[in-house]
């Protein structure tokens, strides 16, 4: 599930996804990954989560699943102080198992005026049930600089779990979410990360990093929000990953 500046009233960062994170690839806000996490101070301990439907699981410009109806939820817990944790995960009735994504995050934020907040976050990625996508289980370390819940910076730096003894791998994140009429709104996203699988042996080329974006339209009314998006990446297609649809749509609740 990627990440994206929060709607007004509910301050949530939600992150694939998917998804910074508008962190390019995120869901539950903008499609593709899926972490809620508030960032806005609260006046008392504040607890809630969002329900979504999306369909694909997308991570910072990876397919994890085909494309297909995939249910996400997300429960998220903040303080006054400025921490927030959150869980999240991803179904689809087609995987062994069901379960295909679970992002556990912890986060801190601060306030730095009035227009800008910032937050550093540990993340926890885990695929357990979807085959070769298990090869992207990680623990994610990242910094976000938010300007007045329109503009959000994000730079991040991975460790993959099934190859501990590589360097760690980073990545960086813009995003931009305007409001519209209506309850409209108009969102778009860039980023780049470097390759997170080492060559595979002698001659084995591919390119260190990659880019990635999304350029999308949602609609709020109340808890819900209905978002499409063009998802653009220009990864190296690996053998076990699937094609990411150029489409991806998203309807959400958040209570």
């Amino acid at each position: 599930m990627q990440r994206a500046a929060p709607r007004s009233g509910r301050s949530t960062r939600v992150a694939s996804r998917v998804c910074l994170v508008v962190l390019a690839g995120a869901s539950l806000s903008v499609p593709g990954e899926c972490a809620a996490v508030p960032f806005a101070p609260v006046d008392s301990i504040s607890v809630g989560g969002t329900v979504a439907l999306d369909s694909q699981l997308v991570d910072r410009g990876m397919a994890i699943t085909e494309p297909g109806p995939i249910l996400q939820g997300a429960l998220h817990v903040s303080t006054p102080s400025g921490w927030s944790a959150g869980l999240s995960t991803s179904v689809q009735s087609r995987s062994p198992g069901g379960v295909v994504g679970v992002i556990g995050q912890i986060a801190r934020s601060w306030v730095l005026s009035g227009n800008w907040q910032m937050q550093s976050s540990l993340s926890y990625y885990r695929y357990p049930g979807h085959g070769q996508a298990r090869t992207y289980d990680r623990s994610e370390l990242g910094v976000s600089w938010i300007y007045r819940d329109v503009l959000t910076l994000g730079v991040s730096g991975t460790h993959l779990d099934r190859y501990g003894g590589q360097r760690p791998r980073g990545a960086a994140d813009l995003g931009l979410r305007w409001p519209l009429a209506y309850g409209f709104a108009a969102s778009a996203s860039l980023g780049v990360a470097q390759e997170l699988l080492p060559p595979r042996g002698k001659g084995y080329e591919r390119r260190n990093h990659y880019y990635y974006g999304h350029l999308g339209m949602s609609w709020d009314h109340g808890p819900w929000r209905v978002e499409l998006a063009h998802m653009v990446s220009h990864r190296d297609r690996l053998y076990f990953q699937p094609d990411i649809s150029p489409w991806i749509a998203t309807v959400s609740w958040t209570f």
